[in-house]
């Protein structure tokens, strides 16, 4: 009998009733703002792709796809072997859908059309963020916004040179020790975090409704940069260093990896300021508006804190006049933003 109850004792500890993503987002669809029944495939098609980037990027030196190609993207960057590799599983991924009509992609000059797709809806990737340190073994990731093609349009780029506030939806996954999902349908749902089972295939919800400290004493921006900031960044920046009276005479702790996606992770959960302001070599900042800034503002905000960017102005009110536009951000815990807005005469 002891036996029996110990058995008894061990499966009642394991929990049978999990959450996966293609579960959460039948849940709940219908809360997703214009959605019409068919966000789920949009969904699968997003997570297919996950999986497959995050088990390349696992046996990329073994199969010698790290390194440079010698090439640049559409913004300038050297692209990596694994850069084409993950916009060419992007691309296959939206077209598969049958109902992605448009992608944007960092790797991609120009505008995508899926010619034979329905026209339902828009993606916006950077399809693997960071990938600079990828030979050093940092934690890396692929972001995304979503938008619905607009009512009467066949598809075409007037869909995506919208406001911030006009995404459906927006997620980024981070490849590191394991593979984890945030993502937010907007409209007050919050943000889901999801961790990849290797052994299920599948995304299982592990921060349900996560929610960012509204403070943490705790800034991560390239201070590389510094000789190239203007003054009132500059002398921000150096206040933080200095003792502060709210967390015990104490300056803020820096931490700064490089890679947006574990940057920004690392600060939904801790809390603190990422930043990365214009300077004088990127008078208009160096982060793409529409799958760099406006989904991680978008998630940002869900969560309880904010994104502004150098003067002060909302990330999710911005419209850009291109693709590949690019803006400086401020992001993270509301009174850690709220001291730079302060600072700059905004709040």
């Amino acid at each position: 009998m002891p036996a029996v109850s110990h058995r008894r004792d061990s499966l009642e500890d394991i929990d049978t009733d999990i959450i996966t993503l293609p579960r959460y987002i039948t849940e709940n669809q219908q809360n997703i703002k214009d959605a019409r029944g068919d966000f789920t495939l949009v969904l699968n098609a997003l997570g297919f792709a996950f999986k497959f980037i995050s088990q390349t990027i696992r046996k990329a030196e073994l199969i010698n796809l790290v390194g440079i190609t010698g090439n640049t993207n559409s913004t300038g960057d050297q692209q990596k072997k694994l850069d084409v590799l993950g916009d060419e599983i992007f691309i296959n991924a939206m077209k598969g859908s049958g109902i992605v009509k448009l992608l944007v992609s960092e790797e991609q000059d120009d505008l995508i059309v899926f010619k034979h797709n329905d026209a339902k809806y828009a993606v916006c990737c950077d399809p693997i963020d960071g990938s600079s340190n990828l030979d050093a073994g940092v934690s890396v990731g692929t972001i995304v916004s979503i938008f619905k093609i607009l009512p009467g349009s066949t598809g075409n780029v007037r869909d995506i040179l919208r406001a911030g506030t006009e995404m459906v939806a927006s997620c980024y996954a981070m490849y590191g020790a394991s593979t984890h999902l945030l993502i937010s349908m907007g409209n007050g749902n919050g943000v889901q975090g999801f961790t990849l089972d290797n052994n299920l295939g599948e995304f299982i919800l592990v921060y349900p409704d996560l929610r960012i400290p509204p403070q943490r004493s705790i800034y991560s921006i390239n201070e590389g940069n510094t000789y190239y900031w203007s003054d009132p960044i500059k002398q921000f920046v150096a206040q933080l260093k200095e003792p502060q009276q709210h967390i015990d005479g104490k300056p803020y702790s820096a931490r700064y990896i490089g890679s947006m996606v574990a940057d920004i992770h690392r600060t939904f959960l801790y809390g603190g300021l990422f930043a990365y302001p214009a300077d004088a070599k990127n008078p208009n900042g160096k982060l793409r508006l529409l799958y760099e800034a406006f989904p991680m503002a978008m998630l940002i905000e869900q969560a309880g804190g904010k994104a502004v960017n150098d003067r002060g102005e909302r990330i999710l009110d911005l419209k850009p006049e291109h693709i590949h536009d690019k803006s400086s951000v401020w992001m993270g815990s509301t009174e850690d933003v709220d001291a730079y807005l302060r600072h700059i005469g905004k709040l």
